[in-house]
């Protein structure tokens, strides 16, 4: 199991999901907290605590979705390339 994993360079893309997911949370949360944008209308109200932990929390789970989305593709492009060359070895 550990080969396959290996041979996907899935502790790579891992990685370089873990980084794309959270810097896009990031500058999305960013984004928000600092009104890049523009005033944001509070018209709802945030129970227990104030609007700012809220979207943090929705940046974390943005994040995460982000970095297996992003680990996901990777390892599919790995193995539909590993895929290939071996098709390309089998023919010659």
């Amino acid at each position: 199991m550990l080969v396959l994993l290996e041979s996907l360079a899935f502790y790579r893309n891992v990685r370089v999901g873990l980084a794309v997911g959270v810097s896009v949370a990031f500058l999305l949360y960013l984004t928000r907290t600092l009104e890049l944008l523009g005033p944001i209308a509070e018209v709802r109200e945030y129970p227990v605590v104030g609007p700012d932990v809220w979207f943090a929390l929705l940046a974390f789970v943005f994040a995460a979705t982000s970095a297996l989305l992003v680990a996901i593709a990777l390892t599919v492009f790995e193995a539909v390339r590993g895929a290939r060359s071996v098709g390309r070895e089998g023919r010659s």
